[in-house]
């Protein structure tokens, strides 16, 4: 009898702690006295974020915003609070693509092969970084449907998801590559530029007539509907404007190449990397495409990349092109992600630019604007603490929340080592601690 006592005393305490969780996530949290950077609008000297179920309620400054009685107060007087970071193009998570059996592969999805219990995930948290859109590799002129994920706490890819339902919705891009990367030596690869270029076209217009069969299928119900084709499924999604492109390219002629692509196709594109924009700016913003480009301290040996300059950003920002800046993480550590916009202000970027393409431009990259990217009412509850100024190189990244749930802290001793740890951090999400529990706070 006492036995069975104390399991029940100890089954309404378990649920006595979950009710009290429950009922903390529902009532609203007040962040107050930070300086507020909400991107969209000017930043604001001591302001309010107040936060409820995942959505941000109100930001403004002190004494403008109500504050719930009920609310739950964070005291971040002296510090900094900005969106999550959005990483337009990442490899976290240890993800793979196609294979050698051919160079176009439009039907692999990346999220069967997404690791989001990898410590990758971990340090883009430590960096600041909410939401990802995970990109296989460069060595396929298409690689396979991109994923955008937020850097949820969970332990399993539905957990990370933007998307409602991986079966029947569209959960990401599509990569696509041309220059060095994606030539190979030997067929099936193309081996040439021109070739490159030649076999993308063929596999458009093949998309185009499926397309047309799809569409002659539904307008006549006598008329057979094509077999079903994964990939050429895919490709109808970006002919239709519902998957956007993410085409890998550095030397100022392929950049070109992918414009004519796009204006032939129609398609929706977002050019990654561009190493020679500076060269190009003008043509990138007549063509009204936007460039989410990178930061590296040398070209790391690819050849096509040697022209890389600082001055990409300024260039872009002058030319009026919608500009990003992404980490290709491993190439760059999502851990030192914000530096990018550093760099970007040295070379002559404005401040609000540079934070704008960690942020809310690559948000609209990836066709999530109405959700994450700025501090708005209504938007995801993704946001920052920092220690101080966004760009100086004394700021560390002291929080980061996802929809409301804190997923680092870098006081946390757990947490930590993700922010200011060395090698151990990259390759063994074992070796520090068992840190992805589906919930841990």
């Amino acid at each position: 009898m006492a036995r069975c006592l104390r399991t029940l005393l100890l089954a309404l305490f378990i649920v006595s702690l979950g009710s009290t969780s429950t009922q903390a996530q529902s009532r609203p949290h007040v962040y107050q006295g930070a300086t507020l950077y909400p991107i969209a609008e000017a930043p604001i000297e001591n302001g309010v974020l107040i936060v409820q179920d995942g959505t941000i309620q109100a930001v403004g400054a002190a004494g403008t915003v109500d504050v719930p009685n009920d609310a739950v107060t964070h005291d971040v007087s002296g510090k900094v609070i900005m969106p999550g970071l959005v990483d337009t193009h990442s490899h976290v998570g240890r993800v793979e693509g196609g294979d050698g059996s051919a160079p176009l592969h439009p039907g692999v999805r990346t999220l069967d092969a997404v690791d989001v219990r990898h410590s990758s995930i971990d340090r883009a948290r430590a960096g600041g970084i909410t939401t990802v859109n995970v990109l296989s590799g460069s060595g396929h002129l298409m690689s396979g449907q991109t994923t955008h994920l937020k850097l949820r706490e969970g332990g399993t890819i539905n957990d990370l998801l933007l998307c409602a339902n991986p079966l029947t919705d569209i959960c990401g891009g599509l990569k696509m590559a041309n220059g060095t990367n994606p030539q190979g030596d030997s067929p099936p690869f193309p081996g040439t530029r021109a070739k490159t270029a030649a076999l993308a076209r063929e596999l458009f217009i093949e998309a185009q007539a499926y397309q047309q069969k799809r569409q002659q299928a539904a307008d006549d119900p006598a008329t057979s509907r094509p077999e079903r084709d994964l990939g050429m499924e895919a490709l109808v999604e970006v002919l239709e404007g519902e998957r956007i492109v993410h085409f890998h390219t550095h030397r100022h002629d392929d950049i070109l190449t992918v414009l004519r692509l796009k204006e032939e196709f129609g398609f929706e594109v977002v050019l990654h990397h561009v190493s020679e924009a500076w060269k190009v700016a003008d043509e990138i913003a007549a063509a009204d495409v936007p460039a989410s480009i990178i930061v590296l301290d040398s070209p790391g040996g690819k050849q096509e990349a040697v022209d890389i300059r600082y001055v990409n950003g300024v260039a872009l920002e002058e030319a009026g092109v919608d500009v990003a800046y992404h980490t290709d993480d491993l190439i760059t550590d999502s851990r030192l992600f914000l530096r990018s916009a550093g760099f970007g202000v040295r070379a002559g970027m404005s401040r609000e630019a540079a934070l704008e393409a960690m942020t809310l431009a690559g948000a609209r990259m990836l066709g999530l604007a109405d959700r994450i990217g700025s501090l708005e009412m209504g938007k995801d509850a993704d946001f920052i603490v920092l220690s101080g100024d966004p760009l100086s190189v004394y700021a560390h990244v002291e929080q980061t929340w996802v929809e409301g749930q804190k997923v680092f802290d870098r006081s946390d001793p757990d947490d930590r080592p993700y922010a200011t740890g060395g090698y151990g951090v990259y390759d063994d999400p074992g070796a520090l601690h068992d840190h992805h529990a589906p919930s841990r706070r």
